[in-house]
C-alpha cells in the first residue's frame, strides 16, 4: 500500500575519500563544551551515544556550517536593501529546528563507510540539504498562506505586507535554492555530483507532491481515498526528507547498490510515519508546542490520511458534514472541534495510529539487516520510537 511511486534510483558512485574527517558522533564533556566544529581533523571513531546527544550535536554542527554558508561576501556590494534582508533570511534560516535531513545525510554516510567518522565537506553537503528545505518551507509557506513558521513569523510575513511581501519570499527562496546547489556541488566529495542529481531529481517529485498537496483540497471528499493522501505523504515527506538524505549520504561514501535499496525503503516507511503523526498533530496538537498554527490544515481543506479515513468510515450524514467542514476557508473554533471529533468518532485517528505502527514496524525490519556503523543503528531505533510518539 506504501509503495504506490517507484523508488527513485541513479548511477551509483564508486568508493573514495576526500578532505579532513570529524566524527559524527561525538559525547559532550559537559553541559558548557560544544560539539567538534565542522573542520576539526579526527582520526578514531567516537564511542556511541545516545540519540537525545547525537541529534543535539548535529543540530549545532549544522547551525555553525549554515551560518559560514550563509556569509556571502561577494553580495555585499549588489545593494543596502538586499544586504539587509540577507540578514533576516540568516535570522530566519537558523531558528532551531529537528535538522532531520543533515542528520540522516551523516547516518547513510556512516552506514556506507562502517564507521562514524565525516569528511568536513559532508558537513557542507548536509546543511545545503538544509537549506534547500527552508527554501521549500519559504514557498509552502506562500502557498499555504502561513503566518507563522518555527516559533516565529513566517518569511513572507517578515519580509511585507500582502502580495509584496509573498513575491519577495518567492525571490528568496529561490535564492536559497541556488545557494544550496552551489554548496552540494562545491563540497569536494567524489561524486558530489552523482548525489546532487538525486537529491534533484528527488525535488522534481516533491514538486509533483505539492501540486496535488494544493489541487486535492478542491476536490470532493467523495473522489478521493486514502491512497490520495499516501501519495502526496511518499513524495512530499517521505522520499524527499527522509529516503534522499539517507541515500545521498551513502552515495557519498561509496555505498553498495544493496545498501541503497535498503535505505530508500527505509526512509519510506520512516517518512511516512512521520507524516502521519504529523498530519494528527495538524488536527489535535497545541500550536504552542508545534511551532506553527494547526488549524491550517482544515483551513485549508488538506486531504490528510485522518481525514479520508475517516470519511471512508463515516455514514452518510456524517460524510455530508465533513464534506461541509472541509471546503476551504477561515473556519471558526466550533467548526473545528467539530471536524476534530468527527475524525475521532469515525475511527479516522485510530486508523492514522495503526498505520504509523505498521510503516514504523516495516522501517524496523529493514534496520533489523543494516550494519552497526558505530552505534548508529541504535540510535536509527530511538528515532523510529520518537516519531512514534513526538508532539511537534
Amino acid at each position: 500500500m506504501l509503495t504506490l511511486v517507484a523508488a527513485v534510483q541513479d548511477t551509483m558512485p564508486t568508493r573514495g575519500t576526500s578532505g579532513d574527517t570529524s566524527p559524527v558522533m561525538k559525547e559532550r564533556k559537559s553541559p558548557q563544551a560544544g560539539p567538534p566544529a565542522a573542520e576539526q581533523q579526527q582520526s578514531a571513531s567516537p564511542s556511541p551515544v545516545d540519540f537525545v546527544s547525537w541529534a543535539k550535536t548535529v543540530q549545532y554542527q549544522t547551525q555553525v556550517v549554515l551560518h559560514q554558508i550563509l556569509e556571502l561576501e561577494d553580495e555585499r556590494h549588489l545593494d543596502p536593501a538586499w544586504n539587509k534582508v540577507l540578514e533576516q533570511v540568516r535570522s530566519y534560516s537558523l531558528r532551531p529546528s529537528k535538522r532531520i535531513r543533515p542528520g540522516l545525510v551523516l547516518v547513510g554516510y556512516a552506514l556506507g563507510r562502517g564507521d562514524t567518522r565525516a569528511p568536513s565537506g559532508l558537513w557542507r553537503f548536509a546543511a545545503a540539504t538544509e537549506l534547500l528545505h527552508t527554501f521549500m518551507l519559504i514557498h509552502d509557506d506562500v502557498a499555504d498562506q502561513a503566518d507563522t513558521r518555527r516559533g516565529g513569523a513566517a518569511l513572507h510575513k517578515m519580509l511585507g505586507e500582502g502580495r509584496l511581501g509573498e513575491n519577495l519570499a518567492i525571490v528568496i527562496g529561490d535564492h536559497l535554492y541556488g545557494r544550496s546547489l552551489e554548496v552540494m556541488l562545491g563540497c569536494n566529495l567524489p561524486d558530489a555530483d552523482v548525489a546532487t542529481r538525486y537529491f534533484l531529481k528527488v525535488c522534481r517529485y516533491t514538486a509533483a507532491g505539492q501540486y496535488m498537496d494544493i489541487r486535492l483540497p478542491h476536490q470532493p471528499l467523495a473522489e478521493l481515498s486514502i491512497y490520495n493522501a499516501l501519495r502526496v505523504a511518499y513524495l512530499k515527506t517521505a522520499l524527499y526528507g527522509f529516503t534522499a538524505p539517507l541515500v545521498c549520504g551513502a552515495m557519498l561514501s561509496g555505498g553498495d547498490p544493496e545498501l541503497i535499496n535498503k535505505l530508500e525503503r527505509f526512509g519510506r516507511y520512516v517518512g511516512t510515519a512521520y507524516q502521519l503523526r504529523d498530519d494528527l498533530l495538524g488536527l489535535y496538537g497545541q500550536s504552542s508546542v508545534v511551532g506553527k498554527p494547526t488549524d491550517s490544515d482544515l483551513a485549508q481543506g488538506k486531504r490528510t490520511f485522518p481525514l479520508l479515513a475517516a470519511y471512508l468510515r463515516a455514514t452518510p450524514e456524517a460524510r455530508q458534514e465533513l464534506e461541509t467542514l472541509c471546503i476551504p476557508g477561515p473556519k471558526d473554533e466550533t467548526m473545528l472541534q467539530r471536524a476534530r471529533e468527527l475524525v475521532e468518532q469515525h475511527e479516522g485517528r485510530a486508523a492514522t495510529e495503526r498505520l504509523i505502527e505498521r510503516s514504523t514496524n516495516a522501517a524496523s525490519r529493514i534496520l533489523h539487516s543494516l550494519p552497526e556503523a558505530g552505534g548508529l543503528k541504535q540510535m536509527l531505533r530511538d528515532l523510529l520510537q520518537m516519531l512514534m510518539i513526538r508532539e511537534a
